[in-house]
């Protein structure tokens, strides 16, 4: 399932919205916004793969919430407002649906976010072979890449970086993170916040809510990934 939220600060278009949504058998509604500020709080402790999202709303418009964030999810722009569409196809919109919009313009809208999903999550990266090194595909080419190599795996938007321990410049791959957790091996690789997933074997020191993996690479420690990164630390830790 691919899971979405709704935003739009204007009651009866939400309501529509949502009911559209719930119409779509691939499509799952964590919530329903009623602002950019409600759906930010809700995103600090979901994952969510797709915002449908009007841009014309107070306090903060659904143009700038997008770009405000660090990794945004897939995003579907939903507005009265035609001169909007240029600019959202700037920040990458999955799609455009001018209001009022029916649930046929809505469906083929959602067929394109499926289609961009499972492109994210299909099989870039090999499984794990018999001298621990994984395949990817890049840049038109498939690269042989060292697991104990990899220093951290960051996510933005629909790409992923690889940060190579020794290479000036990441490898980038078209891929989720979910796919790409799913593909590490977890005695030596964690996710520690959204945007993240670490080398353990890399880490040199812990500070706050920070992981140091090198001079220049201080990683945050998300909410919903603190716990289980604690517990880690506790079963290497020595003294009281």
């Amino acid at each position: 399932m691919i899971r979405c939220l709704a935003i739009d600060d204007e009651p009866l278009a939400l309501e529509q919205l949502a009911a559209y949504i719930k119409k779509i058998p691939f499509l799952e509604l964590v919530a329903p916004c009623q602002s950019a500020l409600d759906a930010r709080k809700i995103m600090e402790n979901e994952v969510i793969d797709v915002l449908f999202c009007d841009i014309n709303m107070p306090d903060l418009n659904g143009m700038d919430f997008v770009k405000s964030l660090d990794v945004p999810p897939m995003v579907v722009f939903t507005t009265a407002y035609s001169e909007y569409a240029v600019e959202g196809f700037k920040v990458d919109a999955v799609d455009y649906l001018l209001k009022p919009f029916g649930l046929a313009d809505f469906q083929r809208a959602a067929n394109k976010v499926k289609q961009r999903y499972d492109l994210m999550n299909t099989a870039t990266v090999s499984t794990v072979d018999e001298d621990d090194a994984i395949f990817l595909k890049t840049e038109y080419k498939v690269v042989r890449l060292q697991i104990r190599d990899i220093l951290y795996v960051e996510g933005m938007s629909e790409y992923l970086k690889i940060h190579v321990e020794g290479q000036p410049k990441p490898l980038i791959i078209l891929l989720s993170m979910k796919k790409m957790e799913e593909r590490l091996p977890v005695s030596s690789f964690m996710r520690i916040h959204r945007s993240y997933i670490i080398n353990l074997k890399k880490i040199q020191e812990v500070n706050k809510n920070r992981v140091i993996m090198d001079s220049e690479t201080y990683l945050p420690i998300g909410d919903l990934y603190r716990e289980k990164f604690q517990d880690y630390i506790n079963t290497k830790f020595l003294g009281k």
